[in-house]
């Protein structure tokens, strides 16, 4: 027999895959997005500046990161402030299925989008450009899965700063160009100057962006990167735990 929350998952599973602009933006768009910049020439050949490496290789965790930015800031928040908002959440606490399980069901499937898209990115790199897979994989696994919780756990305060979906479109954007910086898509960190490359170090993408580029190379990440993604998670979830409200 299945439990309510498993109903609740298979609903909102049911509903995420109608929704064709989410399921681009974040489990397409950031192939489409390696896949234009391999195109370009110079993208593909090696730099000493780079120790060696081509551009096309930076871009595979910024790639990556890309996803966990339109999963998290754009893509859940308006879902669940839309909820809060229509008086779903409120609806939902009378009934033996309580909200929170309608909260974990969005984690998790938006969670498991970027994942999907993580794994495409990573199997487009390696066939259309060349470009080695993870030399440490179990390290580069630990480093997504950061990478993740911290990008869930800013969306999830994006929602819960925002009372009404409008709100939460208008902050999510905010958010969306700083984090977009610091995971690297305009210059990947690797590229920037080593001071802003420390000050980036702090962010959540910025520490995401280091330990993916660490494990990639085929060393354990850092743990200093690794500590700020857990700190940052630790953070964001206790400010949206409490500054959420069901209605």
């Amino acid at each position: 027999m299945s439990t309510p929350t498993a109903t609740v998952l298979r609903t909102e599973a049911r509903l995420f895959g109608r929704e064709p602009g989410s399921l681009f933006w974040v489990m397409l768009s950031p192939t489409l997005l390696l896949m234009v910049l391999g195109l370009i020439p110079s993208f593909r050949e090696a730099s000493e500046d780079l120790g060696g490496r081509r551009v096309i290789d930076l871009y595979v965790p910024v790639s990556v990161l890309f996803a966990l930015v339109m999963s998290g800031i754009q893509a859940m928040p308006p879902v669940l402030s839309g909820y809060r908002e229509r008086g779903i959440l409120r609806r939902m606490s009378t009934t033996p299925v309580r909200p929170g399980a309608l909260l974990a069901a969005q984690l998790a499937l938006h969670g498991a989008a970027a994942l999907v898209s993580a794994l495409l990115v990573l199997t487009v790199g390696r066939l259309a450009f060349g470009v080695a897979l993870p030399g440490n994989p179990a390290g580069y696994l630990l480093a997504l899965l950061l990478a993740v919780a911290s990008g869930l756990a800013l969306g999830a305060t994006v929602c819960a700063a925002s009372r009404t979906q409008k709100i939460a479109t208008a902050v999510g954007s905010v958010v969306f160009f700083p984090a977009m910086f610091t995971a690297g898509v305009w210059v990947p960190v690797q590229a920037m100057p080593d001071t802003l490359q420390r000050i980036v170090g702090l962010t959540p993408f910025g520490a995401a962006s280091e330990a993916l580029d660490t494990a990639a190379s085929g060393g354990w990440p850092g743990w200093a990167a690794l500590g700020v993604m857990t700190l940052w998670t630790v953070v964001l979830t206790g400010a949206s735990a409490r500054w959420f409200r069901w209605q």
